[in-house]
C-alpha cells in the first residue's frame, strides 16, 4: 500500500510540475523564429526535486505551450528536447547532497542539450536551414543562462527538499 501511495504522489507532483513548467513557458519574449522563457528554469528546479522523472513534466508542459503558442511543428521535438533534458539533469542531480558547482554544471549540460537539439531539428532542410537556425543559437543561450541563474539560487533555499 506505502508503494502505491508513493507512485500516486510522484504522478500529482509530475502534474503539478508540468503546470509550472507550461505556466512558465508562457513568460516568454518573442526573437525571430520562437520565443525565450523561463520553461526551463522550471525543468531544472523540477529535476533537482523530482530526479530523472522530471522526463515527463518538462516533455508534457513545454509540448503543451507549444500547441497553445501555434508553434504544432515543434510539438514532437520540445517533447523530446525538454524531456532528454528534464531527464538527464533530474539523473545527475540524484544525489543529496549537490554542491552549487555541481547545479551550474548539470545546468550547463542541460541547457546544451536543449540548444543542441533546437539547432539540429531547426537546421533540417524542412525547417529553417543551417543559418536561420544559428539566428537562435544566442536567444537559446540566453534562455540557458537565464535558467540557471534562477535554478541554482531556488534549490539551495533550505525549504526546497527533494521529493524521492
Amino acid at each position: 500500500m506505502s508503494n502505491n501511495k508513493s507512485n500516486l504522489q510522484k504522478i500529482a507532483l509530475c502534474g503539478v510540475a508540468a503546470a509550472f513548467v507550461f505556466i512558465a513557458t508562457q513568460i516568454r519574449v518573442p526573437t525571430a523564429i520562437g520565443y525565450i522563457n523561463l520553461g526551463d528554469a522550471v525543468i531544472l528546479i523540477a529535476s533537482f526535486l523530482l530526479g530523472p522523472i522530471a522526463f515527463f513534466p518538462a516533455a508534457i508542459g513545454s509540448a503543451l505551450s507549444d500547441l497553445l503558442a501555434g508553434y504544432a511543428q515543434y510539438i514532437i521535438p520540445t517533447f523530446v528536447i525538454k524531456g532528454i533534458m528534464g531527464f538527464a539533469a533530474g539523473k545527475l542531480l540524484s544525489k543529496d547532497d549537490i554542491s552549487v558547482v555541481k547545479k551550474i554544471l548539470v545546468g550547463v549540460l542541460a541547457e546544451l542539450i536543449m540548444i543542441g537539439g533546437y539547432f539540429v531539428f531547426e537546421s533540417l532542410p524542412f525547417m529553417y536551414g543551417v543559418e536561420a537556425a544559428a539566428g537562435s543559437l544566442l536567444f537559446n543561450m540566453i534562455q540557458g543562462v537565464a535558467a540557471i541563474v534562477i535554478f541554482v539560487p531556488v534549490t539551495s533555499i533550505p525549504a526546497v527538499k527533494k521529493r524521492r
